[in-house]
């Protein structure tokens, strides 16, 4: 019997195409694709499949599979990331345990010192994963619509840089981050149709000047991010 699996964005019949081993490649008509994990039982890598085609395979200790481009150019890389984040937010994983993994590769990849997401409760932006800053200050450092830069990304629903932040009277800094001094930032609104979900962030120690690819890596990484968030919020059970 044919398994049919229907777009999440749109509802039609979604074309399979097997990528590798450990990958199905998910495309609808519509324009939107994702990728979808082969069951345990087709894991095994064929005895007589060029072995440098996996080279840069590695299953992780833990679990799950870890895509390793050592001599691979930025954008190579960028795309593979952008394969692992789209899995991530297809996958079973709690959300929280995604928003890290995505800010640990956000910050790899960019070559920055910290990636942070807020999250939007309603009522207030929200820490939920960070890379430098204390794990102890996550749920507790809240900002409002507006405030500081990540605030204000928010409120104008774009994206926002600042080479310098000692010079952008918007920047707030919190004594629970126990920051460094940061001087390049950049926020990320996540944001649908005018509703907000988060705002990413990414920032440097040394003054930085992002590219406009590096600008777009980092929209299409905030669109991903929507889309695990809106997943799990649609799966989440209805309060009474």
């Amino acid at each position: 019997m044919e398994t049919i699996t229907r777009c999440r964005k749109c509802g039609k019949k979604m074309k399979s195409e097997r990528v590798d081993d450990y990958r199905i490649k998910l495309s609808c008509s519509c324009g939107f694709w994702e990728f979808k994990t082969m069951p345990s039982a087709s894991k095994t890598i064929n005895p007589y499949y060029p072995k440098d085609a996996f080279s840069h395979v590695k299953v992780a200790e833990e679990g799950g599979l870890v895509f390793e481009m050592e001599k691979a150019n930025r954008e190579k890389r960028e795309i593979i990331t952008l394969e692992e984040i789209s899995m991530l937010a297809s996958s079973d994983y709690e959300l929280d345990d995604v928003l890290q993994t995505v800010v640990e590769k956000t910050a790899k990849r960019l070559g920055v010192d910290v990636s942070s997401i807020y999250l939007w409760d309603g009522k207030e932006l929200v820490l939920t994963a960070t890379t430098s800053f204390r794990k102890e200050a996550i749920g507790k450092v809240r900002l409002k619509i507006g405030e500081g830069v990540t605030g204000a990304a928010a409120k104008e629903g774009k994206p926002i840089v600042v080479k310098d932040v000692s010079k952008d009277a918007r920047y707030k800094k919190f004594a629970e981050l126990r920051e460094q001094e940061y001087t390049t930032m950049l926020s990320h609104p996540i944001i649908h149709k005018g509703e907000l979900f988060g705002v990413l962030n990414v920032q440097t120690v040394e003054p930085k000047e992002f590219q406009e690819d590096e600008i777009y890596f980092i929209s299409i990484i905030a669109n991903l991010l929507l889309g695990a968030i809106r997943i799990r919020k649609a799966q989440a059970p209805k309060k009474p």
